[in-house]
């Protein structure tokens, strides 16, 4: 048995699938752990005990406490009270917490094993970051037999166990279908296509600046302005730190309630020990949408942007799932139905705990990631190789998969080679030339500018490890020359059990919209020793023979004739190609 491991940014949770349910694992209060951890001398102290003792509700390193130390994955280190930590060192801590106390649950004790996890991610966790977390797990015993996103993992588990599950993926079959992930620490999103038997992600997206820790402190903020402006409390009255401390609790209280009631009032005796004033403020949902306007506001402009990005408008999307521990809050309900209509608008009951469920299906399953789209390199003549073919399988834990690719180079004469890296930007069976492709990245290496054409021998070896992370290497054979880039903003596809047995289906492809124009490299390398793809400019200066009237095997082609000429001056005025002032070729 593999488990499900949602290493949330504010909580976090492991399930596992028995029989044909899932079973979440909770600490003792039946909710998802805290990801918090308190240094104490020489005690480490985890999980709501350490949330109760923080006053602030920002992410990151508070005195000796840190609060979602995921965010400090990437960091050598960090001083936590005054004491210099590995955040490798600090995520072990709470990642040990929540198998430990999981462990104990008598729901899993003695019946599941701990040591092995699909571990879910946000979509925005960079690779060092992932291969930092995945050490972090490593130091617990647990190998993580794959990472995948938080949204895929939640619309994943939504359609897993959805009642009347044939007729919904009917529904949705070559349709596009949106994941809202509103967390406590981040917004993500992912827009997917169902198709071809599985979830195929188109784009990913979100924020971490509109979390539910930041609705906490603008309510807590607010509450304490508006008390203090009819109560008259001055502005040196103020409350200690464990005053302040269980505001915090209250005001992440008082945001559950008002998602069930009109209005909830906050209470904390002596708040202000000045004048030793009670704090006791009823707060209607009128007042709490007010306060919260603008943080969701920004969230939905998130998804507006992101909607944009795939030229989707929101009328065009069949499903919007909103998974995560904001969900249950009606002004972000309200929103989400003005957007895309309450009827397509889908929040599940155990939408708090669908990501860590997801995960432990897709293990259950035994369910590897594949690639969405091609990855592709530029070459000369705007022709396109796909080094990654849609559909390639992700490696899982100590995997890597590798493609080498010999290439040339057609034109050294600025002694370099160039490697533009993109990808479809749509999900299409068979991309044409003419359709938008998103860039990755470009690596350059040194040539011999001195060599002729196709010479020059180059090669660009990729490779995709079990942290989901593209590496590329491109090299030259004369000047042995290297340049390396990494990406992770990559798209992937997972097989959904029942979905194939739905009939025959085709790859949507969604409207391009007219392709954008601006500059581009004129890319020099090829997969094949063709003198063709040589530009006319370039072939001219190491074969002028091509150019000669005679036809010959090696012949320039007419587009070379043009590339040559466009370069050379008026054999008569010496003007530049194209100079209206030039009129020779007119008789004039």
């Amino acid at each position: 048995m593999i488990i499900g491991f949602d290493f949330g940014t504010t909580n976090s949770l492991i399930s596992f699938v028995m029989g044909e349910g899932t079973i979440n694992l909770f600490d003792s209060e039946g909710l998802p752990f805290p990801s918090v951890v308190r240094y104490e001398g020489q005690s480490v102290i985890a999980g709501r005990e350490a949330r109760l003792a923080l006053e602030e509700v920002g992410l990151g390193v508070y005195g000796n406490t840190v609060r979602s130390p995921k965010v400090l994955l990437g960091n050598e280190v960090v001083s936590v009270g005054g004491v210099e930590r590995s955040p490798i060192d600090i995520v072990a801590d709470v990642i040990r917490h929540v198998r430990s106390e999981s462990e104990q649950n008598p729901r899993a004790k003695g019946n599941v094993p701990f040591d092995r996890a699909v571990v879910t991610i946000p979509v925005t966790m960079n690779g060092p970051k992932r291969a930092a977390l995945r050490e972090a797990f490593a130091q617990n015993g647990i190998s993580v037999v794959q990472f995948v996103h938080e949204p895929l993992a939640a619309l994943y588990g939504y359609l897993r166990t959805a009642p009347d599950r044939e007729n919904l993926l009917r529904k949705l079959l070559k349709r596009y279908v949106l994941v809202v992930d509103w967390g406590g620490g981040t917004l993500d999103l992912t827009l997917c296509l169902l198709n071809n038997g599985s979830i195929l992600q188109l784009r990913n997206g979100g924020s971490d600046q509109v979390g539910g820790d930041q609705f906490d402190e603008v309510i807590r903020h607010e509450v304490v302005k508006r008390f203090s402006l009819e109560s008259g409390i001055m502005a040196t009255d103020q409350p200690t730190k464990e005053a302040r401390q269980k505001l915090r609790e209250d005001s992440e209280k008082l945001k559950i309630a008002l998602s069930q009631r009109p209005s909830a009032t906050i209470y904390r005796g002596g708040y202000f020990p000045e004048s030793g004033t009670n704090l006791e403020y009823e707060l209607t949902r009128r007042e709490l949408d007010e306060i919260i306007r603008p943080l969701i506001t920004e969230g939905v402009r998130q998804i507006d942007a992101l909607l944009d990005s795939a030229s989707i408008s929101p009328a065009q999307v069949s499903m919007c799932l909103v998974a995560g521990g904001m969900a249950a809050m009606p002004s972000i309900r309200s929103r989400l139905h003005e957007l895309f209509g309450p009827e397509r608008v889908v929040i599940p009951e155990d939408s708090a705990t669908l990501i860590a469920q997801g995960a432990a299906w897709m293990a259950h399953d035994e369910q590897t990631l594949r690639l969405a789209k091609d990855i592709e390199l530029e070459m000369a003549r705007g022709s396109r190789l796909a080094v990654l073919q849609a559909g390639t399988l992700m490696p899982t834990d100590g995997e890597i998969r590798r493609e080498l690719v010999h290439l040339y180079c057609t034109d050294p004469s600025d002694g370099k080679a160039k490697f533009p890296i993109v990808t479809t930007r749509d999900l299409k069976s068979q991309p044409q030339a003419g359709d938008p492709r998103t860039s990755l990245g470009l690596l350059s290496v040194l040539v011999d500018k001195t060599a002729p054409p196709l010479v020059e021998r180059l090669e660009l070896e990729l490779e995709i490890d079990d942290n989901l992370i593209l590496n590329v290497t491109a090299k030259s054979s004369q000047r042995a020359n290297t340049d390396k880039a990494s990406f992770y903003d990559l798209e992937f596809g997972i097989a959904l059990p029942g979905i194939e047995n739905l009939g025959p289906v085709s790859v949507i492809d969604a409207d391009s919209g007219p392709f954008p124009c601006g500059l581009v490299v004129r890319t020099n390398v090829v997969d094949k020793n063709d003198p063709k793809l040589i530009p006319g400019d370039v072939l001219y200066g190491h074969n002028p023979n091509a150019f000669s009237r005679r036809p010959g095997p090696n012949q320039a082609t007419e587009e070379q004739l043009i590339e040559h000429l466009y370069y050379q001056p008026c054999a008569l005025c010496r003007s530049p190609w194209g100079d209206p002032s030039c009129r020779c070729a007119s008789g004039g």
